[in-house]
């Protein structure tokens, strides 16, 4: 019997379920375990521990049986950083509350010069300046 590496029992039951997966998914697809293995590349006792939730079987061996079980994008997809709700709200808590300038900046940027005016009375009546409204434009 293998020794456990894995301290944690969350982690243990986690791969134990993974492993009762596999194995009711290749009874469904009514996939012998000779010709799992064969499929996979690996031995028939290596498919046994794979379905025991046996910590120490290789990830690729877990990504040919996904493969073969026709769910590799389940591996793919696995922590895929645009579908992990809890590294988004990570990195959304990191997001600066607000946006400053930078040092050294103006806050009221460039300064814009008025138009001059010489007589304030006739650029009021010019039609180049106003519109009907009095609005110059």
């Amino acid at each position: 019997m293998a020794v456990k590496k894995i301290k944690s029992l969350r982690a243990q039951l986690a791969i134990a379920s993974l492993g009762r997966n596999i194995k009711t998914a290749r009874t469904k697809r009514r996939i012998p375990v000779k010709e799992f293995a064969e499929r996979i590349g690996v031995s028939e006792r290596t498919v046994i521990r794979l379905e025991k939730g046996d910590e120490g079987v290789s990830l690729g061996t877990l990504a040919m049986a996904c493969l073969v079980l026709g769910e590799i994008d389940l591996i793919s997809g696995f922590l895929d950083p645009a579908a992990d709700d809890t590294g988004l709200l990570i990195e959304q808590q990191k997001l600066p509350k607000r946006i400053g300038r930078s040092r050294g900046a103006s806050s009221a940027g460039p300064k814009k010069e008025k138009p001059s005016h010489c007589d304030a009375d006739d650029d009021r009546h010019s039609d180049d300046h106003d519109d009907e409204d009095g609005v110059a434009f």
